[in-house]
């Protein structure tokens, strides 16, 4: 029978973590057990969560025990989306006090529903050409209040200095000075002249913004008119919506899930979601191609292993597609020897003030990380890449560099 299994640290002040574990299997699923009728129990057997495992590990600070505990649902419980998966596993259960989903696990049967990224980290490589190191993300700096041939010098300048992908920064929302279809239209009429010039391929990725009804049409739209790629604040507006969009096939292109919000659903220690699960697991089932999060060495920066476990669960082998990790926030030149270290070839270097704050402007930005990249694959230190960069050199003078230090 197919099941969801759910993994749940839980904090119980009545240090009985075997009764927790099944009164949650039981209050989450057929309600009650030991006093249903013996005919009840044989019909609602098949409905019935089950307790898989329950781990002790310790205490914490106030004396409570906490467990890790994994029950398994049966999927006849619920209809195959994730809103219903969400309430089911986690719904009532997430307002009883200190409990943390950190994992489901979705049968192979229960995966088939879901439609995993359109392109993946293989595709967008394609559209690229660029298969032998980590692409290169910036964004427009200063929008709001902003016109439209400001954001197009900043895509130019930005393209020409070598960045694969640019994003709309996430509060770039419908408005009179940047409308979303000339953005994207006059956007890619920017991008080619760069193209036919310098033969360097840039993708650039629009924010899909509105009310809910209308994001379907919205998308449709660009994509008809040649958008590389959408950038989609999935926890404003659910993770189901994203699904929707990627199983559209009139919307025929990359979508990119931007972490706004999702803070409130992750950070707390004993509450929420795990990052890995929100972040990586459910963005790459629903669709996502590429999923931002914050880098471990920003000023809003996840713990380090927190970020590496994204990472691991948008690219872990599975029956979906990779998607591209996206550690984003506080990244200069300077960090490209430990994002690589740390995150590896498929991901991607997404930084804004680190290319918009050179000396050299944008065009200064991007070579100077471009150098970055090929002197650490090189084989060779980010000083030793400086003595040939101007562009990196003064990177470095500016903010430094650090060393990547092993797993």
């Amino acid at each position: 029978m197919s099941e969801i299994t759910a993994t749940y640290i839980v904090h119980d002040s009545k240090h009985n973590p075997e009764k927790k574990a099944e009164g949650i299997a039981l209050g989450l699923t057929v309600g009650s057990w030991t006093d249903l009728p013996e005919l009840d129990q044989k019909q609602l057997k098949k409905h019935k969560g089950r307790v898989v495992s329950i781990e002790g590990t310790g205490f914490d600070s106030n004396s409570e025990t906490v467990a890790t505990i994994k029950i398994a649902y049966p999927a006849l419980n619920f209809s195959p989306d994730l809103p219903a998966i969400l309430t089911t596993v986690f719904g009532k259960l997430s307002l009883d006090g200190k409990v943390k989903l950190v994992d489901l696990q979705f049968d192979d049967e229960l995966k088939k529903v879901f439609p995993g990224p359109r392109f993946g980290i293989e595709g967008i490589r394609s559209k690229l050409g660029v298969y032998d190191r980590p692409l290169l993300m910036s964004i427009f700096k200063g929008v709001i209040g902003r016109d439209l041939d400001f954001l197009l010098k900043q895509l130019r300048e930005q393209s020409l200095g070598g960045v694969d992908l640019i994003k709309d920064d996430e509060i770039l929302f419908e408005n009179e000075l940047t409308p979303f279809e000339k953005r994207i239209s006059q956007g890619k009429k920017v991008l080619e002249e760069v193209y036919e010039t310098t033969g360097h391929r840039t993708l650039y990725a629009a924010n899909l913004t509105g009310r809910t009804s209308q994001l379907r049409d919205k998308a449709r739209k660009a994509a008809e008119l040649g958008a590389d790629a959408l950038l989609f604040n999935v926890f404003a507006y659910g993770l189901d919506v994203l699904q929707e969009l990627r199983e559209d096939d009139e919307i025929n292109v990359p979508i990119m899930a931007h972490p706004a919000v999702s803070g409130a659903l992750t950070s707390a220690e004993d509450y929420g979601f795990s990052h890995s699960l929100l972040l990586g697991k459910l963005v790459r089932y629903a669709g996502a191609d590429f999923s931002l999060f914050p880098s471990p060495y920003g000023s809003v920066a996840l713990e380090k292993q927190q970020a590496i476990s994204i990472s691991d669960a948008l690219t872990a082998e599975d029956l979906f597609k990779k998607s591209f990790p996206v550690p984003s926030a506080g990244i200069h030149p300077g960090m490209v020897p430990l994002l690589i270290n740390d995150f590896g070839l498929d991901s991607i270097i997404n930084a804004g003030g680190g290319v918009h704050g050179h000396p050299g402007g944008a065009l200064g930005g991007g070579k100077a990380f471009r150098q970055a990249i090929d002197t650490v694959l090189n084989g060779k230190t980010l000083e030793e890449g400086a003595l040939e960069h101007d562009e990196l050199k003064i990177a470095l003078a500016l903010w430094g560099s650090t060393e990547a230090v092993s797993k």
